[in-house]
């Protein structure tokens, strides 16, 4: 039990109840110097993501501290998130699991396009793609809060609905 009294269980169990769209968080990790490895793409399963701002355009996502996306996004600032269709439940899991293996063979048969500006991959086949820039990142328990500018927003598909995440399940709309 927290001090205030509520246990994790209770606490998870309640939010499990709030619905949440689901994106995937992507950015290029740089290579480590001169002969060094290639710059390699990473990604994350996020259903703690929204719009903050209009004006500026700002959108904020909750990453656990310490996990690879958090440590990544302390040093790049630009990064790419794609809106997950129904149709990429599999993108979504693929990505969320634990202990799970390398990027860059989670990345390998998921087509994308390389965004311009933040050279993140943006899923092809995404209700909506955004590139981002970092402008605050604020610890909260044990997450980091990222808040980023919109420097681009496309929309690659008008195709079906969106990915949810409700009661610890992936779930389609209607």
């Amino acid at each position: 039990m927290h001090p205030v009294g509520v246990s994790n269980d209770e606490f998870r169990a309640a939010m499990s109840r709030l619905a949440a769209g689901v994106v995937l968080v992507t950015a290029q990790e740089e290579p480590l110097g001169e002969g060094g490895p290639v710059s390699e793409d990473v990604g994350m399963t996020a259903t703690a993501f929204l719009s903050v701002s209009l004006d500026p355009p700002l959108v904020l996502v909750s990453l656990r501290e310490g996990s690879r996306m958090d440590d990544l996004l302390a040093d790049q600032p630009r990064w790419g998130v794609s809106v997950l269709s129904e149709s990429q439940r599999h993108i979504a899991g693929r990505f969320a699991m634990k202990g799970r293996i390398s990027d860059r063979l989670l990345f390998e048969d998921i087509p994308y396009v390389r965004g311009e500006l933040s050279g993140a991959p943006l899923v092809g086949g995404a209700l909506a793609t955004l590139e981002c820039e970092t402008e605050s990142r604020t610890e909260a328990g044990d997450h980091t809060l990222v808040v980023g500018r919109v420097l681009s927003a496309s929309l690659p598909s008008a195709e079906g609905g969106p990915l949810m995440y409700f009661r610890g399940r992936y779930r389609q709309l209607g």
